[in-house]
């Protein structure tokens, strides 16, 4: 690939196939020049969980359009915008769901960039034609089925004298029909294929958002399948697959068979360490929403570290209750010009895996690992040890659980707390929150720490119990741990979920075994 950089002013659009909807289907090329953008222009259809890959200080322009709503830019101010951009300088890149080739109307923009003179290039997407029907589980060719395939577009009045679909030729010409923007014109089309021959009791599938976890999708025939659509209030983004090989759909379909589909789960987790948890829930099929109650940041004062940094050879024992507490201090441990060779003298104790596995990052293996992973069982693990006399360094959250070094001094050692990190609730999330919550369509919440309980019920600022009861009817409560549980019932809610080990993919397969019973 070549290097993209802010040195190269010539300007170049480039035209990206986002995928069907699910971030994960774009292509390594795709994200590639994702993450070279200075100016991104994308589609109401392209995931805004690509957005991510973008650079901060990118512009992003968004011009999609939707059926039966005014367009935020015309098709003609689009290939302006593209034009203008590239011509300033810039690296752009247009972002358009499925492939850009196949009814994205990437050819009329590209034609637009050559007749400016603007260099430009296409990287083709997995388009949503294959994409609802292996979503759906229709192989949209077999060969005990067929062996030909067409794709077409029903957003054009069928009736019309000058269409561009034969539908004469169409209606039995091709095995399988993967219909674009067609719900519109559904019964027209229905009828068009009938008049020409296509058997009414061919199978037909509607695919809605295609491999997203909104996806939803029916079935009918030809005779039937507009009355189906009408009656599950089917909508567009669809797609109409016409042939035999729907008939395949209960036996190959695997993605709405997931345990978690259709599920909507708000994680609290912070924004950096939400990924573990939702990729994990994601895999099993539910539809994450991040809403990350907790903003992490350093402290504003390192003076009690720094001047521990100065004497850890005096130490016995440095213990680590969280991830967090290990990022920070090593951040600071770095940026005094020391390294992991400064720890040799103590021994490490941490709360539990996931804490020493993060750990290992640093090249340190923990030297005590609880076999009950919250302070107390660490606290125990060490009293099993004898700690009277220990000089023991706790760097930590500032405002913390005492449990762990109040034990500790209570067994006579002398105990030290270094703050390295604070957490704040973040700022403007409480709105999309609520909304979420009031829509009344989220199953489950999950909380990883106190601090994600505390925060949520700040942000969600319920005037009082009755309404945050009202806000949470119906929404079930999964918390990592006995800790975490006992800080949800304290303020009046019901924990509905909690693994017996208290580590992310233990959380994972619990929530996947409730629901399964379900």
């Amino acid at each position: 690939m070549e290097e993209l950089t802010k040195t190269n002013r010539s300007g170049k659009v480039y035209l990206v196939g986002a995928g069907p909807g699910d971030p994960g289907l774009i292509t390594v090329r795709g994200k590639y020049l994702l993450e070279k953008a200075e100016v991104l222009v994308y589609d109401y259809l392209a995931s805004k969980k690509l957005l991510k890959h973008v650079p901060k200080d990118a512009i992003l322009i968004y011009a999609g359009k939707r059926g039966g709503v005014k367009h935020t830019h015309t098709q003609e101010e689009i290939n302006q915008m593209l034009v203008d951009h590239a011509k300033s300088g810039k690296v752009v890149v247009r972002l358009k769901g499925g492939d850009p080739f196949i009814f994205g109307r990437g050819g009329e923009e590209v034609q637009e960039l050559y007749k400016a003179g603007v260099p430009f290039e296409v990287v083709p997407g997995v388009t949503s034609a294959t994409a609802a029907a292996t979503y759906a589980g229709i192989p949209i060719t077999h060969r005990d089925f067929t062996a030909s395939v067409a794709f077409l577009t029903g957003h054009e009045d069928p009736t019309k004298a000058d269409s561009n679909i034969d539908w004469s030729k169409l209606a039995t010409g091709a095995g399988t029909l993967v219909i674009y923007m067609g719900i519109k014109n559904l019964p027209i089309i229905v009828k068009n294929l009938l008049k020409h021959g296509r058997d009414p009791k061919t199978p037909v599938a509607v695919v809605r958002w295609a491999s997203t976890p909104e996806q939803r999708s029916v079935v009918g025939t030809l005779e039937t399948i507009a009355d189906v659509v009408k009656d599950a209030g089917i909508t567009p983004p669809s797609l109409i697959i016409v042939g035999e090989v729907v008939s395949l759909k209960e036996s190959v379909d695997w993605f709405e068979k997931r345990p978690l589909f259709g599920r909507k789960i708000i994680v609290t987790r912070t924004r950096e360490q939400a990924s573990e948890l939702m990729a994990g829930l994601e895999e099993a099929g539910a539809n994450c929403i991040e809403c990350s109650t907790i903003n992490i940041t350093p402290v504003e004062n390192y003076t009690v570290l720094d001047g521990e940094l100065e004497r850890l050879d005096e130490y016995h024992w440095i213990l680590f209750t969280s991830l967090n507490g290990v990022k920070y201090f090593f951040e600071r441990l770095f940026a005094k010009g020391m390294d992991a060779r400064d720890l040799k003298g103590p021994d490490i104790g941490v709360v539990g895996k996931s804490t020493a596995d993060y750990l290992l990052q640093y090249g340190l293996n923990a030297d005590l690992i609880p076999s009950v992973f919250t302070g107390e069982g660490l606290a125990e693990s060490l009293l099993d040890q004898g700690i009277e006399g220990r000089n023991i360094l706790i760097p930590r959250a500032q405002q913390a659980r005492e449990i762990l070094p109040e034990t500790l001094r209570g067994a006579g050692a002398q105990v030290t707390i270094a703050p390295v990190y604070q957490n704040v609730p973040p700022a403007g999330r409480k709105e999309a929150l609520r909304e979420e919550l009031e829509a009344g369509n989220v199953d489950m919440l999950t909380f990883t720490s106190s601090s994600t309980v505390r925060n949520f019920l700040t942000m969600v600022d319920a005037a009082n119990e009755e309404e945050l009861l009202s806000l949470l009817n119906g929404v079930k409560i999964a918390a990592i741990g006995p800790i975490t549980a006992k800080t949800v019932t304290d303020n009046g809610l019901q924990v509905d979920i909690q693994p017996e080990e208290y580590t992310i993919p233990a959380m994972v397969e619990a929530i996947v075994d409730y629901f399964t019973k379900q």
